[in-house]
C-alpha cells in the first residue's frame, strides 16, 4: 500500500472491537442458558500478585456481564504443587466447569508447565496444553481452543478486513503467550511468516521489518520499533505493554514515529489488551458448547 508522509495510520480500536464480541458472546451464552448450560470459568489463583489479582477481578467481572459464571479459587504464596494439581484434577472431573486458566506467574515451588499439562485439552481455556498447541501447528480440523490474545489479534485483523494472503508477516517474540500461536495461526491464513526473537541480529531484524506487510510485536521491550525500520503502508500489531519511570505505559513499538509510517496501528493501552479477556470468555462458551455437546450458530464470532 503507498503511502504519504502526511497520512496517518488508521488507529485499530480494541476496546470498541472487543465491545461487540462481548455482545456476541453474551448472546450465544443467553443460547446455552436456555438449554440450562451456563458456562463455567475457574481461575487459579497462586500468591499475591497485585497485577494477577487485578487482572483476575477483570476477568470475573467481564465474565459476570456476558453471562459466564467465573469462579476463582485462591491460594498462598507457600502452597505447594501438590495441592494445585489436586485442585485441578477435582475442576477436570467437575461438570460444572468447562474453562480452567491457571493466573501466571505461580511461585517457584510449582513447575507451571505440569499444571499447565495437567489440564484436561478439553477445559484448556488457554490453548497452552501441548495437545492444543499440537493440533494448531497441525493446522488440524475440528475445534480445539487457541491462545487466547493471537487469537484475539487475528479477530481484530478480521474485523479490519486486513488481507492477509500472499503476504509477509514478521512476529517479534516466540512465547506460547503470543508469538508461537502467532505464527501459525498467520501461516494458516496462507500468510508467509518470519518468527523473529530477542536474538536476532538487529540489522537482520530491520532487514526483514522494511519487507513486512503485518508486524506483530510482543516483546516486553520499549521502542524495539521505530518507524522508520517499517515498511509503509504496514499493518501494525503491538502486544507489548511497558511501564515507564515516569508511569506511562507504552508498547515495543515507537507509536508517535509509527502512525505516520503503518496504514494501520494498534494504540497501547487500548489495541490488543482488551482483546484477551473477550476472546477468553468468546472460548469460555465455545467449550461450553462442546463439553454439553450442543451446536452454536456458525461463524457467531465474525464480528
Amino acid at each position: 500500500m503507498n503511502k504519504s508522509e502526511d497520512d496517518m495510520a488508521k488507529i485499530i480500536d480494541g476496546k470498541e472491537i472487543a465491545k461487540k464480541l462481548r455482545s456476541a458472546v453474551s448472546e450465544q451464552a443467553a443460547i446455552l442458558k436456555e438449554q440450562s448450560v451456563i458456562p463455567g470459568l475457574a481461575v487459579i489463583l497462586v500468591g499475591d500478585d497485585p497485577a494477577s489479582e487485578i487482572y483476575v477481578r477483570n476477568k470475573e467481572r467481564a465474565a459476570k456481564k456476558v453471562g459466564v459464571h467465573a469462579v476463582t479459587f485462591k491460594y498462598p504464596s507457600t502452597a505447594t504443587e501438590k495441592e494445585i494439581l489436586d485442585k485441578v484434577a477435582e475442576l477436570n472431573a467437575d461438570d460444572t466447569i468447562d474453562a480452567i486458566l491457571v493466573q501466571s506467574p505461580v511461585p517457584s515451588q510449582i513447575n507451571e508447565q505440569k499444571v499447565q499439562e495437567a489440564i484436561i485439552p478439553s477445559k484448556d481455556v488457554d490453548g497452552f496444553h501441548p495437545e492444543n498447541v499440537g493440533r494448531l501447528y497441525a493446522n488440524q480440523a475440528g475445534y480445539y481452543p487457541i491462545a487466547n490474545t493471537p487469537r484475539g489479534i487475528m479477530t481484530m485483523l478480521q474485523h479490519e478486513k486486513i488481507d492477509l494472503l500472499n503476504k509477509h508477516a514478521v512476529v517479534i517474540g516466540r512465547s506460547i503467550l503470543v508469538g508461537r500461536p502467532m505464527f501459525a495461526l498467520l501461516q494458516a491464513a496462507d500468510t508467509s511468516v518470519t518468527l523473529l526473537h530477542r536474538y536476532t541480529p538487529a540489522a537482520l531484524r530491520r532487514e526483514l521489518l522494511a519487507t513486512a506487510d503485518v508486524v506483530v510485536v510482543a516483546t516486553g521491550v520499549p521502542d524495539l520499533v521505530m518507524g522508520a525500520d517499517l515498511k509503509p503502508g504496514a499493518v501494525v500489531i503491538d502486544v507489548g505493554i511497558n511501564r515507564l519511570p515516569n508511569n506511562k505505559l507504552v508498547g515495543d513499538v515507537n507509536f508517535g514515529t509509527a502512525e505516520k509510517v503503518a496504514s494501520a496501528i494498534t494504540p497501547v493501552p487500548g489495541g490488543v489488551g482488551p482483546m484477551t479477556i473477550a476472546t477468553l470468555l468468546q472460548t469460555t462458551v465455545e467449550l461450553a458448547a462442546e463439553h454439553h455437546q450442543i451446536e452454536l450458530e456458525q461463524g457467531w464470532q465474525n464480528i
